[in-house]
């Protein structure tokens, strides 16, 4: 067998491996169940899955001062990107930008009274689909080990 045909039948087994296969279903599966928030979420509530998540993370812990450093760290989105999402978001009534006490080069960002309202409506149509397409298709006693598989899965890569 010539060295290129070995190496294509190489490649093949490879690309065909069990490992290479589970990864690719768990992407596909948190890529289109995104996909399936984020329409509804947009649809709904004219908010993109993304801003969704700012507003989790301010509407949790309402009195906590958050920084839009801290927003782009959780979010892993790069500071430009942080800074574009919350000008969208402060432009749409739902945010607000306020001066760090102590320290002018940060900038904190709280949810406005209309952002909390929008999160409420988002936060019903985001369990939704949820439901519909993460809880509903899984066994019942498989969904615990399942949501802890990812935990430690996660875990595991915020650890290194």
């Amino acid at each position: 067998m010539n060295p290129a045909n070995r190496e294509n039948d190489e490649a093949a087994r490879a690309a065909d491996s069990g490992l290479v296969h589970d990864f690719g279903l768990l992407i596909k599966a948190a890529t289109r169940l995104e996909q399936r928030i984020d329409t509804a979420l947009r649809r709904e509530c004219e908010v993109s899955h993304t801003m969704f998540e700012v507003l989790i993370r301010l509407c949790r812990h309402p009195d906590e001062e958050i920084s839009q450093r801290r927003l782009a760290d959780d979010l892993t989105l790069t500071s430009s990107g942080i800074t574009r999402l919350i000008d969208r978001m402060e432009g749409a009534g739902l945010v607000r930008r306020v001066p760090a006490p102590g320290d002018r080069r940060s900038v904190l960002v709280e949810a406005t009274d209309h952002g909390r309202a929008v999160f409420l409506r988002a936060a019903g149509v985001h369990a939704e689909v949820v439901e519909r397409y993460f809880v509903a298709p899984v066994a019942h006693a498989d969904y615990g080990r399942l949501t802890h598989a990812l935990g430690e899965i996660e875990k595991a890569l915020r650890d290194t």
